[in-house]
């Protein structure tokens, strides 16, 4: 056999390890997923409440309390999480919001919240409705710069 057929082989087999291995995390980390949802299913409760702020923010600057900081695993404790201030009665709370539904926040409103422990997953408004924000994406250098060639060609004139 020649070298590069035994090489070629080698490199399969570890791919073929890989995907095997890649395969069964994913189904772990999907039951996990599925377990945590019905949790949040089990624990949510329906409050209105006036969202004072709402930022992206790092974990440690958020004012989450320190048990929760403590029980987040160590690689998430440095990501950026969508975090909501809000008015809850007579409380101030720092809550942790879906980033599904963290566009969908109004800032200085009343809403009709669902929440689970210190977890955002709905907002419906009180009074009218919630503003849909447009969908604009930022855009990458190659589409801005297409686009400012079709204004600039669609100024000159045509002869």
């Amino acid at each position: 056999m020649k070298t590069w057929a035994v090489v070629l082989l080698v490199i399969l087999a570890i791919l073929i390890v890989a995907v095997v291995v890649l395969y069964f995390l994913g189904r772990k980390m999907q039951k996990k997923q599925e377990e945590q949802q019905q949790q949040i299913e089990a624990y949510k409760q329906n409050v209105t409440m006036l969202v004072i702020d709402k930022k992206i923010m790092k974990l440690k600057e958020a004012g989450l309390p320190q048990s929760v900081i403590d029980n987040t695993p160590k690689m998430m404790r440095r990501s950026k999480l969508p975090i909501v201030k809000a008015k809850v009665g007579p409380q101030i709370v720092t809550l942790v919001c879906d980033q599904k539904i963290f566009d969908l926040v109004p800032v200085k409103k009343e809403v009709k919240a669902t929440v689970s422990g210190i977890y955002l997953t709905s907002v419906k408004a009180v009074r009218g409705t919630l503003v849909q924000p447009e969908n604009q994406k930022k855009k990458n250098w190659f589409k801005r710069n297409i686009e400012k060639l079709q204004e600039k060609a669609g100024a000159k004139p045509v002869k």
